[in-house]
């Protein structure tokens, strides 16, 4: 989203789908395990953002669905939605692993009211360009208040039985705690 740590976690995303995990979840520390806790803002992913068994007919409609999510939680305006649609038709946002992460073009910045994530699950699979989405999670952010999820998400996608949880949970309790960043 025009945002070097934005970047950085696609890039830790696409490393993860491609089974090679970042140095920092691939290798143990060498040093004794440090105690972590899990904290998640419900201000970046609110419970109310995270939608499970949903079913669309293509990535528009799943692009739609993800940015209503956005807008029915304050995150953004109706005008952002065309953003989304947009960055779509500029390049795709489907990350691999059946995770999608569509965005805003910078232009449609303008219609975001705070930072903050959606969660959809789309069980049956949607088609996203020959390839299959079954996890949108749309951003709304001018800022970097999403990264840390994002990072979360890069983890669990290292983790293949936590990325199969995410795709099939029908728990919003299970979402959050699996994308919640672990802290120190």
């Amino acid at each position: 989203m025009g945002s070097p740590v934005y970047d950085d976690v696609v890039e830790a995303v696409k490393l993860a789908n491609s089974g090679s995990a970042p140095a920092a979840a691939a290798a143990p520390a060498a040093s004794a395990p440090k105690e972590r806790t899990k904290k998640l803002d419900p201000n970046v992913l609110p419970r109310e953002a995270v939608r499970l068994g949903l079913s669309a007919s293509n990535k528009e409609e799943a692009i739609r669905l993800a940015g209503q999510t956005l807008v029915a939680i304050g995150a953004a305006e109706e005008g952002y939605i065309a953003g989304m649609l947009e960055r779509e038709h500029q390049v795709s946002t489907f990350m691999g692993n059946g995770v999608a992460i569509p965005h805003g073009t910078n232009e449609s910045r303008g219609h975001i009211r705070k930072a903050a994530l959606g969660f959809l699950q789309f069980p049956g699979g949607v088609d996203w360009n020959g390839k299959t989405a079954y996890v949108a999670i749309p951003i709304a952010s001018n800022s970097d208040e999403h990264v840390g999820i994002l990072s979360a998400l890069a983890t669990v996608l290292a983790d293949k039985s936590k990325a199969e949880r995410l795709r099939t949970t029908t728990s919003v309790d299970e979402v959050l705690d699996l994308l919640a960043p672990e802290e120190e």
